[in-house]
């Protein structure tokens, strides 16, 4: 009898620690919730800023609270980062459930959504929702320096890759290239991620490639260290054909020495970066999300973490969203006075 009372003690103890009050004895195992971020391939920008954010709003169960010095994201909450072709596998993936949520280019979001543009022909992906617009993504023409390409008509004849099937960044190729007056018959096309064209111009296998993504761009960085680069303007007559009232695309600039090499500042054009869902997911849980986004936790490890990052700001986070809000983000846009 006296072995048995001991087991049973000594379960007792196991079950419930010492320390523990009543109250957090009986209350129930917390809910793990999974959401993933679809981002773009490791050499983008989606990828670090996405593991940043996905970090940034994990709280699972067990771990310290934020106001103990441990995570301040959603209670219950594990998030990932999933690397991705880009903004249209990312918009397709998160339309048919196969992820919780993604980045995509604002312009690539839109035509999904509503069936236009590159998506004419398609069924809408009527069911997508915007969390936010993190910050403007930069078109980077990027060249060997001694290609002797000066200009967007100096492609002609050359090698240049456009990016890989999927990506936001072969998209807004296809239409720089048209409005510079240049088809696949002006020029030799591949369909390279940035980690592998970049490759290919150092070994002189490519004379030139597209990206899409906030500067500075991993890819190209490295790129820049190991062989001598140019980025290439767009001229002022292609800009103003790309942008204006019902385009996407803004007039930007590259700053000087952003990349090794690169001394000027470059005028290009640029398109915002947005954080997308779907209709389905709790308003709950979107609205949990998007405040833990803007808390200032979040923006340090932003600020910290990656140069883009600091051109992340809340009040920039409505610019440039052509879809839907999910009702769960626009309860928070409300509650902070950035939305009526």
């Amino acid at each position: 009898m006296r072995r048995r009372h001991f087991l049973g003690a000594a379960l007792a103890g196991l079950a419930a620690p010492a320390g523990l009050s009543a109250q957090q004895r009986a209350a129930p195992p917390e809910a793990l919730t999974f959401f993933r971020i679809g981002n773009g391939s490791t050499a983008g920008t989606y990828y670090p800023i996405g593991g940043i954010i996905a970090a940034s709003i994990s709280n699972p169960p067990g771990g310290t609270g934020c106001e103990a010095g441990g995570d301040c994201g959603v209670p219950g909450l594990l998030a990932s980062a999933v690397a991705s072709a880009g903004s249209v596998e990312n918009v397709e993936a998160v339309g048919s459930g196969r992820l919780e949520s993604g980045f995509a280019q604002a312009d690539v979001a839109f035509w999904a959504q509503t069936g236009t543009g590159n998506f004419a022909g398609l069924p809408p992906i009527e069911n997508l929702r915007a969390i936010a617009c993190l910050y403007p993504e930069t078109l980077h023409i990027v060249a060997r320096a001694d290609a002797g390409i000066s200009a967007l008509s100096d492609l002609r004849g050359k090698r240049v890759s456009i990016d890989e099937p999927g990506s936001g960044t072969l998209v807004d190729a296809r239409l720089v290239l048209d409005a510079a007056g240049l088809s696949d018959a002006d020029i030799t096309v591949l369909n390279l991620p940035a980690t592998q064209a970049a490759a290919a111009l150092r070994a002189g296998e490519l004379d030139a490639f597209f990206f899409v993504g906030g500067y500075p761009a991993p890819a190209i960085s490295q790129l820049a260290g190991q062989v001598d680069i140019s980025l290439v303007p767009v001229d002022a007559d292609i800009a103003a054909a790309l942008t204006g009232q019902d385009s996407f695309f803004i007039a930007d600039t590259v700053p000087e020495r952003v990349y090794r090499g690169v001394s000027g500042e470059v005028t290009t054009l640029s398109v915002g970066a947005l954080w997308i869902t779907s209709e389905a997911q709790p308003d709950a849980l979107i609205h949990a999300i998007t405040r833990v986004l803007w808390n200032d936790n979040t923006m340090r490890q932003l600020r910290y973490g990656h140069p883009i990052g600091r051109r992340i700001r809340r009040e920039n986070a409505l610019q440039g969203v052509a879809i839907p809000l999910h009702p769960g983000a626009a309860r928070y846009y409300r509650e902070a006075g950035l939305l009526e």
